[in-house]
């Protein structure tokens, strides 16, 4: 047993107090949850220093949760939730430098929530409901946008909004509450009409739109209508270079200052007015993103979309080239990309539904890359069948054929087993196991590492094991079975940085 990494004992009948030690330091993934353990959690469980995930959730545990699991830096995982543990919250949790997930809910613990906790950059799911905190909430870190359920059967106030708590009572001299009313009031007015400014001037000058409507005798001839939302395209791309490198099969268009890519999407319907819809997508600017310079409807109902060119290859063609800190920072790249998508795009723009590696371009001799977008109407209308069938759409929306938050975050999830494993969801190698998915649960669960790991990251392999199974542990979250049970894209951006954090890779 002093080779044991892996032990999971979860949901059998096993009774009575915890073992002091399972006869090997280099234990690396311990679950005991859903049996009847009493007893409280041993301290010599602190002695384990390749810990990296502690699961004793459904349990009968009391006691208090010790201190010497602080000394586990490479917990990353932490659920004795369904227990009948007592105490407060260990202030040396927070010396834990990759604690990514804390439940500790349906327990009788108690106290106040330690500060300190909130500055952990790495944590970003915590459970505390049903148990008996009090006192003031911190509306740092992981607490700032907890959510309310989260916080449910406690005695807390005040924190972020998100947590939706009652706010802290506060004693406040007769004297001075007139001025503190009004300090306060002017500057929540002077902050609002910041942010409106802003805002506004964004949308008057962020973006600036060309519209032009032109006559062309090519192909078949007729009216086109040309929505640009770069000025400087406007005045180099003509509808006839673009219909000429469509008709020679090109799909790039050079002039002599800038090179485009267009593609065109025929017998689609997305509407009476499809450029509306596209507007949005036109407007985003971000490093990560291809950007959509023009769109063209013809009166003959054809629709050509021209994206800014980018010189590289598909993340497909090269993932086997790419060194671990190449792919580490295009993970990171997506990862904020996404987080653009879902949280500063008004409307919220979702990335493509039927999405693969083949969407992601790795940028020549740069470590950045880039997300092809295209309208998720335009994947239904053109291609709903392979949607269905496209090994890299979330179960769910194969079912219901609608393309969410969350079924990107799952598409992501594939995209960082790809970069982690070098194969893809269509390899044959996975054998009996019904997709990449299930293949790389399987091997988490039960294998060691070079079972599963790019045979090209066997340096990285044994330099820095944690973390690339930190890296897997988030990847197989994106793609739970249970959209919900998903992290979101800002969760998903704070624990890779952290992860990354951890070595020499900073981003």
């Amino acid at each position: 047993m002093g080779k044991l990494q892996m032990l999971s004992l979860a949901r059998n009948g096993f009774s009575g107090e915890l073992p002091e030690s399972f006869g090997s330091n280099k234990l690396e993934n311990l679950d005991l949850s859903e049996n009847e353990f009493s007893g409280g959690i041993p301290p010599s469980f602190g002695k384990f220093p390749e810990l990296m995930e502690l699961k004793l959730n459904g349990n009968k545990l009391s006691g208090k949760i010790p201190n010497e699991l602080s000394s586990c830096k490479k917990l990353v995982t932490i659920d004795v939730s369904y227990n009948r543990l007592a105490g407060g919250i260990p202030t040396t949790l927070s010396r834990l430098p990759v604690l990514g997930n804390l439940d500790l809910s349906m327990n009788q613990l108690s106290g106040e929530i330690p500060e300190t906790l909130g500055n952990v950059e790495s944590l970003v799911q915590v459970n505390l409901s049903h148990n008996h905190f009090h006192g003031r909430l911190p509306s740092t870190g992981v607490f700032f946008a907890i959510n309310s359920t989260e916080l449910a059967g406690n005695s807390l106030c005040g924190g972020a909004s998100a947590a939706r708590l009652p706010p802290c009572k506060e004693i406040i001299k007769p004297s001075n509450w007139w001025f503190w009313s009004t300090a306060l009031a002017a500057f929540t007015f002077a902050i609002m009409s910041i942010v409106v400014f802003l805002y506004v001037n964004r949308r008057n000058h962020g973006v600036h739109e060309v519209i032009k409507k032109v006559e062309t005798e090519l192909d078949g001839g007729g009216e086109w209508e040309l929505l640009f939302f770069d000025r400087k395209a406007s005045e180099l791309i003509a509808i006839d270079e673009i219909l000429e490198s469509l008709k020679e099969h090109k799909s790039v268009v050079s002039t002599k200052k800038m090179r485009f890519f267009v593609k065109e999407f025929r017998d689609i319907n997305l509407g009476n007015d499809p450029i509306v819809g596209l507007n949005e997508i036109g407007k985003i600017r971000h490093r990560n993103i291809v950007k959509l310079v023009a769109v063209c409807k013809s009166e003959k109902g054809r629709l050509i979309l021209v994206h800014e060119y980018v010189e590289g290859r598909k993340l497909s063609e090269v993932v086997g080239e790419l060194s671990w800190e190449r792919r580490g920072k295009i993970a990171v790249g997506i990862a904020k990309a996404l987080r653009y998508l879902h949280g500063c795009c008004s409307p919220v723009v979702v990335l493509v539904g039927n999405g693969s590696s083949e969407n992601v371009v790795v940028v020549d001799g740069k470590d950045e890359v880039c997300l092809n977008l295209s309208p998720p109407g335009m994947i239904f209308a053109s291609g709903a069948k392979s949607l269905v069938s496209s090994a890299y759409v979330a179960p769910e929306t194969k079912e219901t054929k609608e393309i969410t938050k969350s079924s990107d975050i799952h598409w992501f999830g594939l995209i960082l087993i790809e970069l982690l494993t070098g194969k893809t969801m269509v390899d044959v190698e996975i054998g009996l196991h019904e997709n990449l998915i299930e293949w790389a649960r399987y091997c988490y669960s039960d294998c060691h590492l070079e079972a599963w790991v790019d045979p090209l990251l066997k340096e990285q392999t044994q330099k820095n094991p944690s973390q690339i199974v930190e890296i897997m542990n988030l990847a197989l979250q994106c793609t739970a079975r249970d959209p919900i049970a998903r992290p979101c894209a800002g969760d998903v951006v704070k624990s890779l940085e952290s992860i990354m954090r951890s070595t020499s890779l900073c981003f």
